[in-house]
């Protein structure tokens, strides 16, 4: 079947819920991707004339057309469809029952999590769903038990400074799906009626289609018109938001530069104390107190003035006289006594020592001469031969050989010959020794 407005609208006319009418009709409209615009505007007003349970096959259509269009890599369908489908898919929900409204939902949700449409377009369908659901309820219907869109997670909402903003790109995305339609139907009937290879119709004709074309180009200057206005509206208000954070901007530089300063001044005073720590200087910068003792501090008086420290008792070392002993040279105070000094008479070492003088010691009792009478009777002296003679003899020092005797005797052989041994004494004592010695001396 060759390609017509007509033939669009037949099959659309045929069209059920069954999946083998989808594939069938989705199959022959994108053998005719070069007509896709066309298409898709048939479509939109397809959508808008037929009944609210038509809708949803018409729906199943377009989810089968850009799905393998976009697994084909075929992007025909997808920019066709992008102006259209956000208001499509709002005349297609709205005035549907509960079950019709999740089937739409759970086909909006596919697209957005296999990525269909870009980003803004897909924002701008389930904008418009949202929209729906407010006003109908006054609150929004999850699915699954969370957000309508976003796989079952919640959505965060959108900061204060963007509340004015979002109604403006919602309108946005609206006048763009209602221009794009109007403005490619337009353009395309200019092309069919100003072609110059096709043969010009009789001028009742020609001036009936002349008639159509200039509503077609009226509407869809009137719809990119008010599109042009609402983006300008939306660039105003972008325009005051990037004013207001220009401002915040600014003032969080001062603040930065004001801190910095600041933090540098700290470190440099940290620097300054831990400096004067190390070398033992004051770790305070503040003035000297005042000479009452107190200083002023946050406007209150405050004692700074420190106790007197207690008297201590010096450890003096004693004089060195006391540790000298007595008729010992002197030494200056400042003389090392380990080093010579220079300044030492020679004289003082030619003068004789001089002992203290001592006390007399006792006489002892055996010098203190006594009469004959109380005297004990003579004992045999160890010098005495006759009794050496009797006594054994030292097995520790042995016997006195003779040439031992012979030295001894060689040696003192003049001593004290010739004169009496008791010469000098008191005549007590040497009666006493001569007694003891048996006469012998």
């Amino acid at each position: 079947m060759a390609y017509t407005d007509d033939a669009v609208k037949a099959k659309l006319s045929s069209l059920n819920e069954t999946q083998e009418s989808i594939v069938s009709v989705a199959q022959w409209i994108m053998f005719h991707r070069r007509h896709a615009d066309r298409t898709c505007a048939i479509w939109l007003e397809r959508m808008r004339e037929t009944t609210v349970n038509k809708r949803l096959t018409l729906i199943y259509l377009a989810n089968e057309v850009v799905q393998q269009s976009k697994a084909r890599r075929k992007d025909d369908f997808l920019v066709a469809f992008s102006p259209v489908i956000a208001e499509a898919t709002a005349t297609a929900y709205k005035g549907a029952t509960n079950d019709v409204q999740e089937k739409i939902r759970r086909t909006v949700e596919v697209w957005s999590q296999r990525r269909i449409f870009d980003k803004p377009i897909q924002e701008a369908v389930e904008g418009r769903i949202m929209e729906l659901d407010k006003s109908r309820s006054g609150k929004k219907t999850g699915l699954l038990g969370g957000s309508l869109f976003s796989g079952g997670s919640s959505t965060a909402p959108a900061p204060s400074e963007l509340q004015a903003i979002i109604p403006l790109q919602v309108a946005v995305s609206k006048a763009n799906a209602s221009s794009s339609p109007a403005l490619s139907s337009a353009n395309t009937e200019f092309d069919k009626l100003t072609d110059a290879d096709k043969p010009t119709p009789s001028p009742p004709v020609y001036a009936a289609r002349l008639s159509a074309l200039l509503k077609s180009l009226s509407s869809a200057e009137s719809a990119v018109a008010e599109s042009i206005r609402i983006r300008q509206d939306l660039i105003n208000g972008l325009e005051d938001l990037v004013a207001s954070n220009q401002a915040a901007l600014k003032k969080e530089q001062s603040q930065l530069t004001t801190t910095t300063e600041r933090r540098e001044t700290v470190e440099r005073k940290k620097r300054e104390v831990e400096d004067a720590i190390m070398s033992g200087k004051s770790t305070s910068s503040t003035p000297s107190p005042a000479t009452d003792g107190t200083s002023q501090t946050n406007g209150r008086t405050t004692s700074s003035a420190e106790p007197e420290r207690p008297q201590v008792e010096e450890l003096t070392p004693p004089p060195t006289d006391s540790l000298t002993p007595t008729h010992s040279p002197n030494v200056p105070a400042n003389q090392d006594p380990l080093v010579p000094n220079s300044n030492f008479d020679q004289n003082d070492i030619n003068q004789p020592f001089q002992h203290p003088p001592t006390r007399p010691s006792p006489q002892p009792i055996s010098s203190i001469p006594l009469p004959l009478e109380h005297l004990p009777p003579p004992q045999p002296s160890s010098f005495d031969p006759r009794y050496a003679a009797s006594l054994p003899s030292d097995p520790r020092h042995g016997a006195s050989s003779p040439a031992k005797k012979r030295k001894l005797d060689a040696e003192f052989d003049g001593f004290g010959a010739g004169e009496d041994a008791m010469a000098g004494l008191d005549d007590d004592v040497a009666e006493l020794l001569r007694a003891e010695s048996g006469g012998m001396v």
